[in-house]
């Protein structure tokens, strides 16, 4: 008897995050028959000064929540308790809040032996704030994040009364070069699905491959947004969105792209 075929069997997927956060997300997509492009359009590098991030973590005592918006964010921030000498479980204290976008920034937080005390329900920014909002107004929460975060954060969370201190902890960079191989693949439209976790990922790709060509080839390659502020970011450019996955983990992400195949398959639709 023949093995069914897995779901995502025969599609090329691209997969624009940089490979060590990429690492999982490849496996289960092979695991689900797929074949991966890795075109990492992201890098990240510790900030241009240190000076202000240094100043908040010694002195961790005025914080009554820190909130983490990526796993980046956690790397970082640990990296750099590391090279002061401070502990990172020093970030926690039995009055101050942790709270974290998703469970991929949660369980690297409870790897580095952190207790998360709030991890949204959806996987952005905007709604850690806004679940977040009645518990935060009048509190002093630092906000550890890119320097290409923009102001939806920090904004909404000023609106519920929150004192909030923003740190540049990483810096998101553009990559010296991207894989012309796989450059070439996409502007023939010889792969299924290119998936961006942030708008920085597709801005970076737009510079080698103008966003109206990206935009021309939506009827041949499924656009995969990671939550909805990538997806505006795609939109803004005139691309169609044809997956917008809210869960970033590697399971779920893999799942929104196989049930958008199944339901595009011959079977289901004679159903």
């Amino acid at each position: 008897m023949d093995n069914p075929e897995k779901p995502l069997s025969r599609k090329r997927i691209v997969v624009t995050r940089a490979p060590d956060q990429s690492r999982e997300l490849i496996r289960v997509l092979e695991s689900l028959g797929a074949e991966v492009l890795l075109l990492p359009t992201v890098s990240f590098a510790p900030p241009e000064d240190w000076q202000k991030l240094d100043d908040q973590l010694r002195q961790l005592d005025l914080f009554d929540a820190i909130l983490f918006l990526s796993r980046n964010a956690v790397r970082y921030i640990c990296d750099r308790c590391a090279q002061l000498g401070i502990k990172c479980e020093m970030l926690q204290s039995h009055s101050r809040l942790i709270g974290a976008v998703g469970p991929a920034t949660a369980e690297l937080l409870a790897a580095k032996g952190l207790h998360v005390d709030y991890v949204t329900k959806s996987g952005t920014g905007e709604a850690l704030a806004r679940e977040l909002s009645q518990r935060l107004a009048g509190k002093r929460v630092l906000l550890p994040r890119s320097d290409r975060g923009d102001d939806r954060v920090p904004g909404a969370l000023r609106r519920a009364g929150a004192n909030v201190t923003e740190v540049i902890a990483y810096r998101t960079t553009v990559p010296d070069s991207l894989d012309p191989g796989v450059l070439a693949r996409i502007r023939r439209a010889d792969v299924d699905a290119i998936l961006f976790a942030s708008p920085s990922a597709f801005h970076n790709l737009a510079s080698s491959i103008a966003a109206s060509d990206l935009a021309a080839l939506c009827s041949r390659i499924q656009f995969t947004a990671i939550g909805p502020t990538t997806a505006r970011a795609l939109r803004d450019a005139g691309v169609r969105v044809e997956i917008e996955a809210d869960d970033a983990s590697a399971s779920g992400l893999a799942e929104s792209l196989a049930r958008y195949y199944q339901r595009r398959s011959p079977a289901a639709r004679r159903s």
